[in-house]
């Protein structure tokens, strides 16, 4: 397994990435109007252009065996590094990449000199909370954020102390 820095010219690729992932992990939770609006607003090449150039993000890719099977998305904020997405596709679930990809994470955090590693969960996303628990992430508060659209971010916001 290997994580690789997503360059310029693969923004788009990773744009249909995420909208396949979005589509098919998210339908179980909301809406099909909803996904189709936050990838747009969220995870379509202009909006990750957007976050690169503007918004202290960097993507990486996540590879096993040469495939790109997954990816995370991560900005760097004043006190902390922000866990903005950790995606994998379906087929490659509950192989321990997820635990590789926070590894590194927690690499890259601490290469920044961070002493903690923030993100945001959606409250109805148990799996998600359960793993984030197990890798020793703690709930330390929650959030309803208004994303427009009549649309809203329902979340535990989360932390991971560096040791």
């Amino acid at each position: 397994m290997k994580i690789i820095e997503v360059k310029k010219e693969e923004i788009k690729e990773l744009a249909k990435l995420a909208d396949e992932i979005w589509h098919e992990y998210w339908s179980c939770i909301l809406t099909e109007e909803q996904i189709d609006y936050m990838v747009q607003k969220f995870q379509s090449e202009p909006s990750i252009i957007e976050q690169i150039e503007h918004e202290n993000y960097s993507y990486f890719f996540i590879l096993k065996d040469n495939v790109k099977c997954g990816y995370f998305g991560i900005s760097r904020k004043e006190n902390y590094l922000f866990l903005s997405k950790l995606y994998l596709k379906k087929e490659y679930r509950h192989q321990g990449i997820g635990k590789f990809a926070i590894e590194k994470i927690i690499e890259i955090a601490n290469s920044f000199g961070y002493s903690s590693i923030r993100l945001t969960v959606n409250k109805n996303n148990n799996n998600t909370i359960d793993a984030y628990l197990k890798y020793r992430f703690a709930i330390i508060d929650k959030a309803v954020t208004d994303i427009g659209n009549g649309f809203v971010m329902d979340d535990y916001i989360m932390e991971y102390s560096i040791s």
